[in-house]
């Protein structure tokens, strides 16, 4: 351990000896580890979208009874970004994101029960409140862990996590759904879950968040152990300079104070245009596979991989490209993509099924690209008193924008169909593309606490 660590332990010096972590097995080890929780929100997030075409029939559901199934999860996920970000500003991130995986654990054993409607809506909506909560929590986790350099690429390649689980939920529910049952693919998103929470012991609290509460002792023990370990590899490098820190408290008025407002708006938009896109897409291309171009439930099903595979390759994309192109630009142009890519499905008369699955993979491609890496760009944005808090305010709005975009396609698509659906989310990423190109600041290679003060 160098000299410096000798010093008196301020937010400063803990933030500065973070920085100097070269990339270990202890940091894999808790991306790991949060990644388990992350994959399995996104497995049970989508798996509606998977029982839905089976529901319709079971329960002779109309097509806007659909909708509100599929956004009351949403409205849940609303109330938990909300209740668990003010929670993790408060208690911690690994507090807070244990009892979140408890919640969405345990109700996905009780959509698994249902009986009728009203009761799989209600465990939906109970559900989602945990579901909303773990993801920001968790991204400002590993945000507080990483160091300036390369950054982008560490969070988004812990971030991909979430498009696989949206990924592998697709391939078993194209085979569990039509041969075991629908109830089997909510007992499969909730089991693992239980692992996962008995794996959130072995995580170390975030050292940045400690010392942003003035528990600077806790802090400085964690950091050291978490020091031990990394010098295993080699010798540490020279703690770099301190970067000045507010001595604040998390106060909501601060995100739209002076300093906040400006990038407070901005993200916020962009999240709520990023999701529209997304969970508009994703959630409602196997229902429109099967009632618009007459296709089987099978066939729906694996159809729908395809655009679920081009938002994780999306997701690879960003995550490779981010440091590189900077945060900026590589959003500009997927916006701008995505909305190319709908708004000219959309003008086809009569699209071809072929037309529709390829367009539409682009589409969902270029807004998986931003909605992933929100993530990274809006935890970047905050500082440690309220990044938790922040990301989840952020979330928030993508959870409105995931409860009216599958309840906007309810009505859009029985009134002007497929085209109009598509024209509406083309519309909507060029806004998103606009926003991106006058609102955003450059993130890349700056060390979080020069970022936001």
């Amino acid at each position: 351990m160098d000299a410096l660590v000798a010093e008196p332990v301020t937010q400063e010096l803990i933030a500065a000896r973070l920085e100097r972590l070269p990339a270990s097995r202890w940091h894999v080890k808790m991306r790991v580890i949060v990644g388990t929780a992350t994959f399995f929100d996104a497995f049970d997030v989508l798996s509606i979208a998977y029982v839905a075409p089976v529901l319709i029939g079971l329960w002779h559901l109309a097509p806007r009874q659909i909708g509100t199934l599929l956004a009351i999860g949403f409205a849940g996920q609303a109330v938990g970004a909300i209740g668990f970000g003010w929670l993790a500003e408060r208690v911690g991130r690994i507090a807070a994101m244990r009892l979140c995986i408890a919640v969405f654990a345990l109700m996905g054993l009780a959509c698994a029960l249902a009986q009728n409607y009203g009761q799989l809506s209600l465990f939906r909506f109970i559900q989602g409140i945990g579901l909303g909560g773990e993801v920001p929590i968790a991204a400002a986790y590993i945000s507080e862990i990483s160091r300036s350099a390369h950054r982008g690429r560490f969070f988004l390649l812990y971030e991909v996590i979430y498009p696989v689980g949206l990924l592998v939920v697709g391939i078993i529910a194209s085979w569990v759904v039509p041969h075991v049952g629908w109830r089997w693919l909510f007992v499969l998103g909730a089991v693992p879950m239980l692992l996962a929470l008995g794996m959130q012991r072995l995580c170390h609290e975030s050292p940045r968040w400690l010392a942003a509460r003035g528990r600077l002792e806790e802090a400085d023990g964690v950091l050291g152990h978490v020091e031990r370990i990394v010098a295993r590899g080699g010798t540490l490098p020279p703690v770099p300079p301190t970067v000045p820190v507010a001595a604040r408290r998390t106060r909501l008025a601060e995100l739209f104070g002076a300093v906040y407002r400006g990038r407070t708006f901005v993200v916020w938009v962009l999240w709520a245009a990023s999701f529209l896109v997304t969970f508009g897409l994703v959630v409602w291309m196997p229902t429109i596979y099967r009632t618009v171009y007459g296709l089987s439930l099978e066939q729906s099903l694996r159809l729908s991989l395809v655009t679920t595979l081009a938002g994780l390759l999306g997701s690879l994309t960003v995550a490779l490209l981010v440091d590189v192109t900077g945060r900026r630009s590589i959003f500009i142009a997927a916006f701008f993509g995505s909305a190319a890519a709908l708004l000219g499905l959309g003008a086809i008369a009569g699209a071809s099924l072929t037309a529709v699955v390829g367009l539409g993979a682009l589409g969902y491609f270029g807004a998986n690209i931003t909605s992933l890496g929100l993530y990274l760009y809006t935890s970047e944005i905050y500082p440690t008193r309220m990044r938790a808090l922040g990301a989840s305010l952020g979330t928030f709005w993508l959870r409105i924008a995931s409860i009216i975009g599958p309840y906007a396609v309810g009505f859009v698509l029985p009134a002007y169909g497929p085209r109009g659906v598509f024209v509406m989310f083309g519309a909507i990423a060029l806004l998103g593309g606009a926003v991106a190109a006058l609102g955003m600041i450059e993130t890349k290679d700056r060390v979080l606490e020069e970022i936001a003060p």
